[in-house]
């Protein structure tokens, strides 16, 4: 098969979820998404748990890439000024560029819990943010446990929906309003001690 028909099919059904939600995602839908002709989604997955399974391991490969982006080659935050620009900027790829890939991720979770093989297929997006951002805290000269991964990774988890949603007077209240002004409060928070 052509893995760059593959991959436009598997983006065209990310925009579908992200657009239609888990209802809206047929293999009609991502043909006219992807402008392909009709029968062709079909060709390539041709279940409904093929399909999902697809964007589901396309979700994860595009969730990986998005740190590495932020980062670059290097070896991560050098301290907690550093740390906080790049979580300001994870927050910014979910209300910007991300925002189709993490409603559709979403949109799979929810799926996820009426199929469980779907929901452990997800499962490594989340659970490595815990590892991942004690990570980043250990880089950054700051206090990294588990407790203070698990405070940092909930809270950045938490703000998510709101993010997408874009409720003027819950960003506001929630202090999302201003992204950079967060992530230092966020990380004030977990490692008070530390952070100016």
């Amino acid at each position: 098969m052509n893995q760059d028909r593959r991959d436009r099919l598997r983006d065209a059904a990310i925009a579908v979820l992200a657009e239609a939600g888990g209802r809206g995602l047929t293999h009609r839908a991502v043909d006219a998404a992807a402008d392909v002709p009709t029968g062709t989604a079909k060709n390539y997955f041709p279940t409904r748990d093929a399909l999902l399974r697809a964007v589901a391991e396309r979700c994860v490969e595009q969730y990986r890439a998005v740190p590495a982006s932020l980062v670059g080659a290097g070896p991560g935050p050098a301290d907690a000024r550093q740390l906080a620009a790049l979580l300001a900027g994870l927050l910014r790829d979910v209300a910007g560029p991300g925002r189709p890939r993490v409603l559709a991720y979403l949109e799979l979770l929810t799926e996820g819990t009426r199929r469980p093989w779907l929901a452990a297929l997800l499962d490594p997006i989340a659970a490595g943010d815990f590892a991942a951002h004690e990570q980043l805290l250990h880089a950054a000269g700051l206090p990294a446990g588990p407790e203070r991964a698990r405070a940092l990774t909930l809270a950045l988890h938490g703000a998510v929906p709101h993010l997408l949603s874009g409720a003027p007077a819950t960003l506001t209240a929630a202090g999302l309003d201003d992204l950079d002004r967060f992530a230092r409060a966020l990380l004030a928070s977990v490692c008070p001690e530390e952070t100016p």
